[in-house]
């Protein structure tokens, strides 16, 4: 049976809830948000002279929980438009509602009895059919639908999306003891999708996978760092993104997180986990217990393991419970790192360390090898589960059982047994029947360890393609053996039936010479013997723009001629970009900043990801976009003249998007800004998939017959009469002192060059007409000490270079 969502009804408001809500909005469905009715007035209520049958009052949980919702930073919402999707109500007056619903989402508080009265309620209204999930946590999902209908039970699971909903990818998918095949099938293919997930089906086991794993690692964290004398900056040091695991690393992640919900869950694994081998780490050491009493719970109580205290922070000495200036924490193990470029080819050398740092490593990662293989198969069958789990719920760069793939695995056995600890007896039996690591690549595929049931011990089991990787192309699979040219900066890679694929590896994908040479080089050779070019890589960010250092130094040195030569390239390969004889698709993801920004405005196509934040930040700089950047957002400007009769207020919005270096917080905000293209342009939730998608559109584009643009010269400027309109406004600008003088001269030669120059009258001009005064006006402000001084600025992180 073919099963569609169209509206989906979500019952709890909260942050979850609310959280949950937003981003179903966000990839287009329509939601009804309920909520319970108050049980009585605010003071504010009473003198407007409301009564709780009002429905303002009726509604007021719900409404409350949402605005701020949507007002909390980061937005749970991709644009704030989309929250007009989303209706809400309460559980009292429009719980009936949920009949037209294709899927109700439990979000309510964590107790079994609040939550089996609201699934009495929702049997009584839901349309048979009909899905029906708990969010839950922890709270078995098999006590849940006791009693209810059969059709109730076939249709309900845990489906536990990880706080905040938006932006962590980790979906655990958790059956009851009646659900269908169909129903989990269907939600594992929506979450990865849809919702643009990393599904996981996961037990129905004490907190699931990914709380069971991620408490642990804390827990034995909060044990560690007492047992070894560690501080939290320490700790924190050694915890965040050395080893690929986000900024907040542990105890700010806490803070965010809250104490307090970490403390449920890890009572929860006490109480409900009593043949745990590391039953006795999930009990709380008494600095937690003191910090719970006195409601130190991060974030929401304003100090946690941090404080801040005006504008300086202070950690907490977890001998004395009070709080201290931050101490700065260094270890050599970690300056020995600093040179490896992979995050994953640390770890051979964490592990190694002589110092404090090297003892809590082999601790820490040998205490989490054990218990992760102990696990199998009681929370799942498939090792590589944890691992996905841990990326995607924990924001870790890599699982568990890939960090000890990269240390080597008899290695990490010898660490082990020398801190204590052994490996499940499978991880021994992969060993003897000649399988020496937990993962594989063959034919540009993840393969895992196939864990063999009922078989003798050494019996050899095999490494098995991973599932689920059909609709994914993973560039590091593929990049040693479908290489087909490179520099230093960038690679071409054959993604097979007639595409190639340009990948940027410069120092955060920066725009350099190299690069330039490599975009040149890829269409070259797509233009030759391809039908496409998609410009993705998989790094952290697309790219955050051009080598300002490069620019810097050419303008230092006061070498005018390379530096004009420098930025004609850019302008030139821009160009390229828009006018070959293929098709050329660029899929930008996270940061897409400056020139990544005017490559993705140049492409046939843009296939980007949902989470992209993308926009011309060059005035930040002190210069104006000089890739063609200006000319563009002059070019789309014209473009809508012919639907828009005030020409100067489409003009003025355009320039203000490049004045106020405005940034997208996500590729649907993109299309508000001219940066992406509507009807064009093309928005993938789930990135994992961004390569794939771009590869389809751009072989489909060059199937259906690709033909080569023609070069614009209908561009439509203002000349006078809109460099008039911009000057008096930046002049106004200064008066009021909102802008500097320096900024008014940038702001100035923009307006120049939007106008199309001091043109006496509206002139259809052509594209290189606009690049060339926009090159020009860049290195006209690539002169200004002022400029120099803003890059400096940026080259060393506020820290003036020597003279």
């Amino acid at each position: 049976m073919k099963r569609t969502i169209k509206k989906v009804a979500v019952i709890g408001s909260g942050i979850m809830g609310s959280g949950i809500a937003c981003h179903l909005a966000n990839i287009g469905l329509e939601v009804l948000l309920l909520d319970i009715v108050p049980n009585a007035l605010t003071e504010i209520e009473q003198k407007k002279g409301l009564t709780l049958e009002s429905k303002v009052v009726r509604n007021r949980v719900v409404n409350d929980h949402l605005a701020n919702a949507l007002k909390s930073n980061p937005s749970p919402i991709y644009n704030q438009k989309f929250a007009s999707r989303i209706t809400t109500g309460n559980t009292t007056d429009d719980m009936s509602k949920i009949a037209t619903c294709d899927w109700i989402i439990e979000v309510v508080v964590e107790r079994l009895d609040i939550k089996k009265l609201v699934f009495e309620q929702i049997d009584k209204f839901r349309k048979p059919g009909t899905l029906v999930t708990s969010n839950t946590s922890g709270i078995p999902i098999n006590f849940m639908s006791e009693g209810r209908s059969d059709d109730f039970q076939a249709h309900f699971c845990g489906t536990h999306f990880f706080n905040p909903a938006r932006y962590l990818k980790l979906f655990e998918i958790i059956p009851g003891p009646k659900t269908t095949q169909e129903v989990l099938d269907f939600l594992f293919e929506y979450g990865s999708k849809f919702l643009g997930k990393t599904s996981v089906i996961a037990k129905d086991t004490p907190a699931f996978i990914g709380n069971r794993i991620g408490i642990f690692g804390i827990q034995s964290l909060f044990h560690q760092v007492k047992e070894m004398g560690l501080t939290i900056e320490e700790v924190d040091k050694l915890t965040g993104p050395v080893i690929g695991r986000p900024k907040s690393a542990t105890f700010r992640t806490v803070d965010v997180v809250g104490l307090d919900t970490l403390v449920h869950v890890a009572n929860g694994i006490y109480e409900n986990c009593p043949n745990d081998e590391a039953h006795e780490l999930f009990k709380l050491p008494d600095f937690i217990n003191k910090m719970m009493d006195n409601k130190w719970l991060g974030s929401k109580t304003g100090q946690g393991f941090y404080k801040k205290d005006g504008k300086e922070i202070l950690s907490l000495d977890l001998d004395t419970l009070e709080y201290r200036s931050a101490k700065k924490a260094s270890f050599a193990t970690l300056e020995l790192t600093k040179t490896i470029e992979k995050q994953i080819d640390r770890f051979k050398v964490l592990v190694n360390g002589k110092d404090k740092a090297g003892v809590f490593y082999r601790k820490n990662f040998s205490a989490m090898f054990a218990y992760c293989s102990n696990r199998i198969p009681e929370i799942t069958e498939e090792f590589y589960k944890i691992d996905d789990a841990m990326k995607a719920g924990f924001g870790w760069e890599n699982g568990p059982f890939e960090i000890w793939d990269a240390i080597g695995v008899e290695k990490a056995i010898a660490i082990m047994e020398a801190e204590g600890y052994k490996p499940a007896a499978w991880v021994t039996d992969m060993l003897i029947s000649g399988n020496k690591s937990f993962y594989s690549v063959k034919n540009g595929k993840t393969c895992c360890y196939h864990i063999p049931s009922n078989l003798p011990a050494g019996q050899a089991g095999s490494q098995e393609e991973k599932p689920g990787q059909d609709a994914f192309i993973i560039l590091d699979n593929i990049r040693e053996s479908h290489k087909v040219w490179g520099n230093s900066d960038a690679s071409v890679i054959d993604l097979g039936d007639g595409i190639l694929n340009l990948e940027f590896h410069s120092k955060m994908n920066t725009i350099g010479g190299g690069v330039l040479t490599a975009i040149n080089k890829a269409i070259d050779l797509a233009e030759r013997d391809y039908k496409g070019l998609v410009i993705a890589n998989q790094g952290a960010n697309f790219t955050v723009g051009a080598n300002i250092g490069m620019i810097f130094m050419m303008a230092v040195e006061q070498e005018y001629d390379e530096l004009n030569m420098a930025i004609k390239m850019f302008q030139d390969t821009m160009m390229r970009v828009r006018y070959s004889s293929i098709p050329v698709i660029v899929a930008p993801h996270a940061m897409t900043l400056g020139g990544g920004c005017e490559m993705s405005m140049h492409a046939d196509r843009v296939v980007a990801a949902a989470e992209t934040y993308i926009g011309l930040v060059e005035f930040g700089v002190g210069v104006i976009p000089g890739g063609g950047g200006s000319k563009e957002m002059a070019l789309r400007a014209s473009d809508l003249f012919r639907k828009n009769d005030v020409e100067l207020n489409v003009l003025q919005e355009h320039f203000l998007t490049i004045a106020m270096a405005k940034v997208a917080t996500s590729a649907y905000e993109a299309f508000d800004l001219g940066i992406l293209q509507k009807g064009k342009d093309i928005v993938v939730v789930n990135k994992d998939r961004q390569i794939a998608v771009a590869k389809q559109v751009a072989l489909q584009m060059a199937d259906q017959g690709y033909t080569q643009p023609v070069r614009r010269t209908d561009i439509k400027v203002l000349g006078k009469q809109a460099l008039g309109m911009f000057l008096v406004g930046t002049n106004q600008m200064v008066a009021g002192k909102y802008i500097s003088e320096h900024d008014l001269k940038i702001a100035n030669k923009l307006a120049y060059v939007m106008a199309g120059g001091d043109l006496s009258e509206p002139t259809l001009v052509s594209e290189q007409y606009l690049l060339d005064i926009e090159r020009e006006a860049f290195l006209s402000l690539c002169t200004e000490r002022k400029t120099l001084e803003r890059i400096q600025f940026m080259l060393t992180k506020g820290k003036p270079l020597r003279n």
